[in-house]
């Protein structure tokens, strides 16, 4: 069994790592090979090239390298025409990996999109070139099953491997204790993550650090924490917060999101993946999202934008539970009174708001990454048997 799998970003590695594992308690001696970061590669998956190089964002910044993304696809589509794969497991990047599966498809390669891109949300057309270039659609989340049955799609709701990871009631004390924090001072933590990629950074901390300077001065006994994802994140951060905030003491921690967020009290985060996990451990939080100028101005003239909100836990519930700073929005007093007024939230909102967090957990829970490589197993017997059926 030879799998050819793509993963785009950090969070499609860590998806892709589980899948493999679960694929590996079905066919032990297959091997895998594709784009994979180092979760991924940890298990067994030969990358071909650098996982970073598809990490990009906003139409703006895709334009830049758009032919090295393009070479990159256009060889790896050569490879497995001349060679092919017993199945293709696109991972999210649907602007990189929808292609790739199409013409996979087309030639006869068994190809499954795994994470549904957000048509539900925006540039809903997007959907009409997925019809016929793709054996399944594997969701996240259990009312885009829905979405694609109506657009004549193949599609199951696997569920969300973090929301298996995570515990129901995700214990702040474990975390301060994993984290080597001083448990017997009865701290307020406020974490602090700015974004995975050098472009959130750039575009979302000063911001974010101007509003931190201004709680800083209202709460000046709050711990501070900042989970980073390497040194090079951490140094561009910590150049912002020398120009901006230079007398707010921060904590940095590496990596840890997780934890952090599990140790916090309250969270400010750069809109996106972490935006669910912080859900998914139950803390209050304020999400900000910015795209650069030029790809805002797309996104608006288009009208691309069709959900009524911009954050997951919002659109799952289908109510305004974290709020949310987009573009033009995010100022220094906006970080500001987000923040502060949520902490000043009355208990027995805040209360409900963490109820709903808990029931949407809960429906998340799926066991989903056996539950996928499950579909994935049912998808190519299916294969196998029409083949049989076309010799007889």
């Amino acid at each position: 069994m030879r799998i050819a799998i793509i993963a785009g970003e950090v969070s499609g590695d860590i998806l892709g790592s589980r899948l493999i594992t679960s694929l590996k308690k079905h066919y032990p001696n297959a091997t895998f090979e594709g784009i994979a970061g180092p979760e991924m590669q940890a298990v067994g998956c030969e990358s071909l090239f650098p996982m970073e190089r598809l990490s990009v964002m906003g139409f703006s910044e895709v334009l830049s390298r758009l032919r090295e993304l393009i070479k990159i696809r256009k060889s790896l589509i050569q490879r497995w025409k001349k060679t092919p794969p017993h199945l293709f497991i696109g991972i999210d990047a649907p602007d990189f990996n929808l292609k790739v599966e199409k013409v996979l498809y087309q030639a006869g390669i068994p190809s499954v999109h795994y994470v549904s891109p957000s048509v539900w949300a925006w540039r809903e057309s997007r959907v009409k070139k997925m019809k016929g270039s793709m054996d399944l659609m594997l969701t996240l989340f259990p009312f885009e099953v829905d979405f694609y049955k109506k657009h004549q799609i193949p599609a199951a709701f696997c569920g969300h491997p973090l929301a298996d990871e995570i515990p129901l009631d995700a214990d702040p004390s474990s975390a301060r204790e994993a984290l080597g924090l001083d448990l017997d001072k009865d701290q307020y933590i406020l974490a602090i993550l700015p974004g995975s990629r050098m472009g959130e950074i750039k575009r979302i901390a000063p911001d974010f650090l101007a509003g931190v300077k201004l709680l800083h001065q209202e709460h000046p006994d709050w711990l501070l924490l900042s989970p980073l994802i390497n040194t090079k994140v951490k140094d561009e951060f910590d150049q912002l917060k020398l120009a901006i905030a230079p007398d707010v003491p921060i904590t940095y921690i590496e990596g840890q999101s997780r934890t952090v967020m599990q140790a916090a009290d309250q969270i400010l985060m750069a809109s996106g993946t972490a935006v669910l996990e912080g859900m998914l451990v139950g803390r209050p939080m304020v999400a900000a999202y910015r795209v650069t100028p030029l790809t805002a101005k797309i996104i608006r003239l288009f009208k691309m934008i069709k959900s009524k909100y911009y954050t997951l836990p919002n659109n799952l519930a289908d109510e305004y539970l974290v709020p949310e700073l987009i573009q033009e929005d995010i100022t220094a007093e906006n970080v500001f009174d987000r923040i502060d007024s949520q902490f000043k939230q009355d208990k027995n909102e805040r209360q409900q708001m963490l109820n709903r967090f808990a029931e949407i957990h809960q429906q998340l829970r799926q066991n989903a990454s056996d539950k996928a490589a499950e579909a994935l197993v049912t998808l190519l017997e299916s294969k196998a048997s029409e083949k049989v059926t076309a010799n007889d």
